[in-house]
């Protein structure tokens, strides 16, 4: 063999594993970090783990149960999709709003909350709080999911931090 062939079986060996972890998690609704910020960074836009987003942050107003916050971008396929699911179910649960900000019109908050891509879905408490957050796509039923949670007061709590738990009636 030569040495290019045996570069590139090493390059796809260490890809390969990185591009299927990175797969894996699009789009699921994980549990907010621990408030504070990250290991090595200060500042304001050091932390989404534990922040609080309020009215006036997103310009428009909390839901009464929890608010879906969307970071979409003009570009973005998948925040079409991510749109409408999420415009689905806050019409079908009471007290729950979607929010959809543009990442290009928003970047206080895109810097704020090392929104990284688009779609990134914010799942916020009535308080504001940041309870779960998606990178890509996120299914409906893991954001009924995750509201199911919210509601039961268990938005802090799991181990994989992946939704799992549907409201009752759905």
């Amino acid at each position: 063999m030569t040495a290019g062939v045996i570069t590139l079986i090493a390059v796809l060996a260490v890809v390969t594993p990185l591009g299927v972890v990175w797969r894996r998690r699009q789009g699921k609704l994980r549990v907010a970090g621990t408030p504070g910020p990250a290991p090595g960074l200060a500042g304001p836009a050091a932390s989404a783990a534990g922040d609080v987003l309020t009215a006036a942050d997103l310009r428009h107003d909390l839901g009464a149960q929890a608010t879906l916050v969307q970071f979409s971008s003009a570009f973005c396929a998948p925040c079409r999709a991510t749109r409408q699911i999420l415009g689905e179910v806050a019409a079908m649960m009471d007290g729950v709003h979607h929010v959809e900000l543009d990442t290009e019109s928003r970047l206080d908050l895109v810097r704020r909350l090392n929104i990284f891509s688009t779609p990134t879905v914010l799942v916020l408490g009535p308080d504001g709080a940041i309870a779960r957050k998606a990178t890509g796509q996120p299914r409906k039923a893991d954001v009924i999911a995750a509201l199911g949670q919210l509601a039961g007061g268990q938005h802090r709590a799991g181990t994989g931090g992946e939704a799992a738990v549907a409201p009752a009636g759905d």
